[in-house]
């Protein structure tokens, strides 16, 4: 079958006329965000006259890095128009895997190397439900995300993996003679790579497209399916991956590493202006909104709010990320209806 020709829907792949709309939206968001930055800042210095210092930076990209690291393709996912709630089980089971191939001898590289095809494969489970079965992507991830969590405690059961190699105890340490960690280093040339595959080349168009408009970008030569499956499988390997750094960075794993962290990656994709309904959202964004909840983080520390009430900050903010774009969204419609009358009434 002939490639349907890209020219025929110029409004999906070329310059729609919503796209200048929603330049603007993401620049409004993006500000908004750098000035919610700034106000955390000021609030972590003044609840604490030691947060602005190397090492609250230090900790804040210690603790938040693996997340981060989640949240870069689960924006795009969402992007299309899909999500995935399993990335935190696939940090589970890859932190178990880990630890259960030591324990019983394996080489830590070939261990690292499993788990990463773990991950992979994981992504790719999920990809085919998605893409092959048509199955809705919110009820096969929470499928996946019990699956996978199951599996993990199957595999370590109620032990912890530790003694690790001495030389994975520096990925909890600083680089170098810096105040940069590890997994922060790494979420920066991960936003770097991402943030180029998304805004300058075809692919991130086409991503941007199947969010938009799928059913249109499939007809306009976009390989929809395609894409998505890819898009799950670098989740699925990005996390497994962030699951042996969590494991080396807490020299120890357990069966429920990571569990609820799934909120925290989902609310930091939403909260950096990605739409929940797909085709809107930045890397930029996203690399904002990793910043302001890492300085939360912190400052909420500082001050010994427990973990539990910390999650309900987490959840507001998740809520004002849904609930905003909406309400904008609404009142852009209710505008645009109200001028189409009165300009038929004229």
């Amino acid at each position: 079958m002939a490639t349907p020709d890209v020219s025929l829907m110029p409004d999906v792949l070329e310059e729609p006329r919503s796209l200048n709309t929603m330049i603007r939206s993401s620049v409004r968001w993006e500000s908004a965000l750098i000035v919610l930055f700034v106000i955390s800042l000021i609030y972590g210095w003044w609840v604490s006259p030691y947060f602005l210092n190397t090492d609250t930076f230090f900790f804040a990209g210690l603790n938040f890095g693996e997340i981060a690291i989640m949240a870069l393709p689960m924006t795009m996912i969402i992007i299309t128009g899909e999500i995935d709630l399993s990335v935190a089980s696939m940090l589970g089971l890859s932190a178990s895997t880990l630890g259960y191939l030591f324990m019983h001898g394996w080489n830590i590289w070939l261990a690292m190397a499993i788990c990463l095809i773990v991950g992979i494969l994981g992504g790719a489970l999920n990809g085919l439900l998605v893409t092959r079965l048509g199955l809705p992507s919110i009820a096969v991830t929470i499928g996946t995300l019990t699956l996978y969590r199951g599996i993990a405690l199957i595999v370590l059961g109620s032990n912890t993996a530790v003694g690790f190699p001495a030389w994975t105890n520096k990925l909890s340490l600083p680089i170098g003679n810096t105040h940069i960690a590890y997994d922060f280093a790494i979420f920066v040339v991960l936003v770097l790579i991402f943030g180029v595959v998304l805004h300058m080349t075809p692919v991130g168009r086409s991503i941007y497209a199947i969010g938009l408009q799928p059913e249109t970008a499939y007809f306009s030569g976009v390989r929809v399916k395609r894409i998505k499956f890819t898009l799950y499988v670098i989740s699925g390997f990005l996390c497994a991956f962030a699951g042996i750094l969590y494991t080396f960075q807490q020299s120890s794993s357990a069966s429920d590493t990571g569990v609820g962290l799934e909120l925290n990656v989902v609310a930091i994709a939403l909260f950096g202006g990605v739409s929940i309904f797909g085709g809107r959202g930045t890397i930029f964004g996203v690399f904002v909104s990793v910043a302001i909840f890492g300085s939360l983080q912190a400052s909420l520390t500082a001050i010994n709010v427990s973990a539990q009430a910390q999650s309900i900050v987490t959840g507001c903010l998740l809520l004002v990320s849904v609930l905003i774009p909406t309400a904008r969204d609404s009142v852009a419609r209710i505008r645009a209806q109200f001028r189409r009358r009165v300009a038929e009434a004229s």
